[in-house]
């Protein structure tokens, strides 16, 4: 399997925050426009997507932001199709993490994705709009 046949390019950017109000301040003022907010509700956090041009930002109010240098959590690739990727991650022995596939009720219809860690401990999540 070739990924790039599978993959349309990075989804989004996963920024953990601990005030999500001055993180949205902040990427405002740079340009941003929020694009879609919501609640986690599975696991209690505020989620605001921001969008600049084809840059997309997800930012969470966790409460547990590093605030250090190297604080983006994630990277996300859009794919096409989740279960077959999930199924090439796991058969190329990729899933270091044996994450299962997720589903949220983000954006219109949803979103389903999974995420595995590679080698210098950076988070790749492979997400597909429903």
């Amino acid at each position: 399997m070739d990924l790039k046949n599978y993959s349309t390019g990075v989804q989004h950017i996963g920024i953990p925050t601990n005030d999500i109000g001055k993180t949205v301040e902040f990427y405002h003022k740079l340009g941003f426009e929020t694009a879609f907010e919501t609640v986690n509700e599975e696991a209690n956090e505020k989620v605001v997507f921001l969008k600049l041009g084809t840059l997309v930002v997800e930012t969470y109010e966790n409460h547990a932001a590093k605030m250090e240098h190297g604080a983006i959590d994630h990277v996300a690739l859009d794919v096409k199709d989740i279960e077959e990727i999930f199924q090439y991650i796991n058969e190329a022995g990729l899933n270091s993490t044996q994450d299962t596939i997720h589903f949220l009720p983000f954006w219109e219809n949803g979103v389903k994705f999974f995420t595995i860690e590679g080698p210098n401990k950076e988070k790749v999540e492979f997400s597909q709009y429903l």
